[in-house]
């Protein structure tokens, strides 16, 4: 596989109603959706939806939302190396979502990919270590994480880490990183700078890279992104692929969409707008890896510019 990553799947369940519940109060909701979700899960779908051969690392555990997890992966094409953990469960996600707004918040559950363990990376390393690009997040514990970066790194591939959700990195796991991918949140969480716009998005990357990243790429929503590294700095504006629905797998698809075209070797400039163009379709449908766009449809938003 020329992409492996690293992540956890979880059921997402999402609600959508005006506003949160405050504690004690039950409230009544808009709708309510039941589909696949996990940022490793997402990306790896959103990669393969975007033509990249995909291999996903992780643990599920052997219930019904183990189904759900198989049944996406076999649709959009991602081999699955899964250990099944019969002492634990499959992940779950309780995911709010504000009506009119698609503003969204999440609580996570990983179950049994919240076991995933050093041993686990062993196992695989000769899979991981042939890998063009590498590919992890923060949602499974970071001993496994940061062991499949030194491997990856060893056997050449390009290594990224979507440093999600928030926290915070030892130095020497950053340096393992060839890219980095927070969103403004992440990235004020990394480097202690707060992020709202191009300008302060520059100023934490460089923070970032001082501490031993390659490259950073912040995510800014409705602003784009912003690469940034040792030689230049490249705001990519976003992209309008209709009606925006549902915002919680739009940082996923970035990240598959990037993986696609930094493993096919597209310039620099052309990878990050593949990677907008990619979420920027991710958002008009409801769920995360059931709304990952196909390769004929990110192509064709590029080309529609």
């Amino acid at each position: 596989m020329s992409i492996v990553i690293l992540g956890i799947f979880v059921a997402d369940t999402v609600y959508r109603a005006e506003r949160m519940p405050k504690m004690g109060e039950t409230l009544m909701g808009q709708g309510f959706f039941l589909g696949p979700g996990g940022k490793g899960s997402n990306q790896s779908v959103a990669a393969a939806m975007a033509g990249g051969q995909v291999a996903f690392l992780t643990r599920l555990g052997q219930d019904a939302f183990a189904g759900i997890a198989r049944d996406i992966w076999a649709k959009a094409g991602v081999v699955p190396v899964v250990r099944e953990d019969p002492d634990s469960y499959t992940g779950a996600a309780f995911i709010f979502l504000q009506e009119g707004t698609g503003a969204n918040a999440i609580i996570v559950s990983p179950g049994a990919a919240g076991r995933i363990s050093v041993a686990d990376i062993e196992a695989e390393a000769a899979r991981i270590a042939a890998a063009r690009v590498f590919v992890t997040q923060m949602e499974q514990p970071l001993p496994p994480a940061a062991r499949a970066l030194q491997i990856a790194r060893a056997g050449g591939a390009l290594t990224v880490l979507n440093p999600a959700p928030a926290a915070d990195l030892p130095a020497d796991v950053i340096a393992l990183c060839d890219l980095l991918t927070p969103n403004e949140t992440e990235a004020e969480a990394l480097s202690g700078i707060p992020v709202s716009d191009p300008a302060s998005a520059t100023a934490a990357a460089a923070a970032l890279l001082a501490r031993g990243a390659g490259a950073v790429v912040v995510t800014l929503g409705a602003q784009g992104a912003l690469y940034h590294d040792a030689q230049r700095t490249l705001h990519v504006p976003p992209m309008s692929a209709g009606p925006v629905l549902d915002t919680t797998g739009a940082g996923d698809a970035f990240n598959g969409g990037l993986a696609v075209a930094l493993a096919e070797g597209q310039p620099l400039e052309r990878a990050l707008r593949f990677a907008t163009a990619t979420a920027a379709l991710s958002v008009t449908r409801m769920g995360t890896a059931a709304a990952m766009p196909s390769r004929a449809e990110i192509d064709a938003l590029l080309i529609k510019g």
